[in-house]
């Protein structure tokens, strides 16, 4: 058995083992691509406000207070305010006996809610889900974590039986006979539509395996950094201090202050009181997307405790922090998008080119004509081997 043979057998059990998890998870892909913008649009009361001419925005203070009393059973861990975006609600993001999590938009101008829904239970919430984990919690998670490795093995092993034998033949595998049988036109779909996209979709399944597992992440932090991921913590308060009225307001306007671009500032209520109040600021200036720079302040007096910039962040932070944006395709804004778009919808057909290409397989061998383990197309199928 020639090598070419083995990686066709790995090639072909694990994309039988992985198949219907690579077509739910591209599948669900697709429509995460443009997530945001897509819920913005259907959801555009939740997120877009109308500015009365002179109105002052109520301090974020008032708003936290209106927020936190609409349930007494949630509790608000963190605020969303986009600066130098007048049209933009107040989101506020809150826990509910730590499974179940809530946005709650209110109006700057008005101080009141405009409402609050389930963030796991709207569309996104559910398709992302079925993305993560299949709606099947821990185990779910199990499967598409596994399912991540393996489809980088069929990128592989999927590139490696692609190659040509000889180089007068590139040109036909570098193109889709349209115009040919179906048998022929399914093995192009497949082999011709994967090559194009597996540079992407390599990309893809390998930011997928640093949030999938956190040995792979640490990996990431050696080869950059040479040592493994710094534990992140905020700073420890060393004055406790009762939070005065004003106090979340002067936390925004001190990030904002010190970071004087558009962005949206986050702030992060700590569970402890003993650790000290994050607030971060992502910088939609920036050339690239999920640029966030860090600022620590002491719960209660609101003074400044530490720093963390992207600018001075090791290289190891600096590409975990461009994972999710690679992943999502939001690196460079819509162009990258569109590119993650369409290789997601590749990766969606493949399942099923490569299950049409094995059941005429299969159904040949049954003829004793062929060995359904073949992983290249007969001179019919192809005219190129």
């Amino acid at each position: 058995m020639t090598l070419k043979q083995i990686f066709g057998k790995l090639h072909l059990w694990l994309g039988l083992a992985s198949g219907l998890v690579v077509l739910i998870v591209a599948g669900t892909g697709i429509l995460l691509v443009f997530e945001d913008e897509l819920d913005e649009w259907a959801n555009k009361d939740f997120y877009v406000v109308d500015v009365p001419q002179n109105a002052q925005r109520v301090s974020l203070d008032s708003m936290y207070h209106v927020a936190k009393a609409y349930d007494s059973s949630i509790k608000v861990t963190r605020m969303y305010l986009e600066s130098k975006a007048p049209e933009q609600s107040v989101i506020f993001y809150a826990k509910k006996k730590k499974t179940h999590t809530w946005h709650i938009a209110v109006n700057p101008y008005t101080g009141k809610i405009i409402r609050a829904r389930e963030f796991d239970k709207r569309f996104f919430g559910v398709v992302l889900n079925l993305h993560r984990h299949l709606c099947m919690d821990e185990t779910g998670k199990v499967i598409t974590h596994a399912s991540c490795l393996i489809f980088v093995l069929m990128v592989i092993t999927g590139l490696i039986l692609w190659w040509p034998k000889r180089w007068h033949i590139l040109k036909q595998r570098t193109r889709i006979a349209w115009s040919s049988k179906w048998k022929r036109l399914n093995w192009d779909l497949h082999a011709v539509g994967g090559f194009y996209v597996h540079l992407v979709l390599l990309c893809i399944s390998l930011t997928g395996m640093v949030f999938a597992y956190p040995w792979f992440s640490n990996f990431v932090y050696q080869l950059a950094d040479g040592k493994p991921a710094p534990k992140k913590e905020a700073p420890s308060n060393t004055i406790k201090a009762p939070i005065k009225a004003g106090f979340y307001e002067s936390l925004y306007e001190q990030a904002n202050a010190k970071l004087p671009y558009k962005g949206r500032v986050t702030i992060l209520l700590p569970e402890k009181d003993s650790l000290a109040i994050t607030v971060n600021k992502m910088n939609r200036e920036a050339a690239v997307d999920n640029v966030i720079d860090v600022l620590y302040f002491e719960k209660g007096t609101g003074r400044l405790l530490k720093e963390s910039l992207f600018k001075n962040s090791s290289t190891g932070n600096k590409i975990r922090r461009m994972n999710l944006p690679i992943h999502t395709g939001k690196l460079f804004g819509w162009p990258t998008q569109i590119l993650v778009l369409i290789a997601a919808m590749v990766a969606f057909s493949l399942p099923i080119t490569g299950f049409s290409i094995w059941m005429g397989r299969k159904k040949k061998k049954a003829k004793g004509t062929r060995n359904p383990l073949r992983t290249v197309p007969t001179k019919e199928e192809s005219a190129v081997v």
